[in-house]
């Protein structure tokens, strides 16, 4: 394995979380990279990119394929066997981080795009994630945050998803200052890949802001 040898770095609570759900299911997602990556990466030039909350690993694959030296940072065990073995398959090289966001030991203001496709990202009275998603893009990089639009505005359900214990894209938005630029904040239409969880989703929100210094 190409992650850390000791272990997991978060909340076990979260890890095991994760690792029942992707266990449950020989694949949990579509195996093809989000649409929305590959609508905003297209006019980017390749250089070092964060890809949060990894899964499967099919961003991450289709990223590093295109040139990209690719950080996979996911916290199911479980999900990042199967992503390192589909890079392995695919004769690539991704650096593969078993952590949470806000417990990771990145290197800050280092990453030329930072890509939270569909982050469950848990949301505290400090803003850590928030945080941590800005502190990761270096100057003149990108952060692209996407998640399924309306789904921020339900109420908690029987099986314990509260959306307010989430970060959203507008979250994000109110952490930037003005040392950013937003390029892109809009709800559009979800180009979904076929099959897979949360293929019945049919729009995004889509948050693109570049860090200017």
């Amino acid at each position: 394995m190409s992650w850390p040898a000791d272990g997991y770095v978060g909340d076990p609570a979260v890890q095991a979380e994760w690792d029942n759900r992707y266990a449950d299911r020989q694949q949990l997602w579509s195996g093809r990279p989000n649409g929305a990556l590959v609508a905003e990466v297209a006019g980017l030039t390749p250089g070092r990119v964060l890809d949060v909350g990894c899964g499967e690993g099919a961003d991450a694959v289709w990223l590093a394929r295109r040139g990209w030296e690719v950080t996979a940072l996911e916290v199911s065990g479980v999900a990042l066997e199967r992503a390192a073995g589909h890079a392995r398959d695919a004769g690539l090289a991704v650096h593969w981080v078993h952590a949470a966001l806000t417990e990771a030991a990145l290197p800050t203001a280092s990453f030329d795009l930072v890509s939270a496709q569909y982050p469950a990202l848990l949301r505290t009275p400090d803003a850590a994630a928030e945080r941590a998603l800005l502190a990761a893009v270096a100057p003149g990089g990108v952060l692209l945050v996407v998640h399924h639009a309306g789904v921020d505005t339900q109420q908690a359900d029987d099986g314990g998803f509260d959306p307010a214990d989430y970060v959203w894209p507008s979250m994000v938005v109110d952490a930037l200052d003005d040392d950013w630029e937003v390029e892109v904040n809009e709800q559009r239409p979800r180009v979904a890949p076929d099959g897979g969880a949360g293929a019945h989703h049919t729009d995004d929100l889509v948050l693109r802001a570049r860090r200017l210094r």
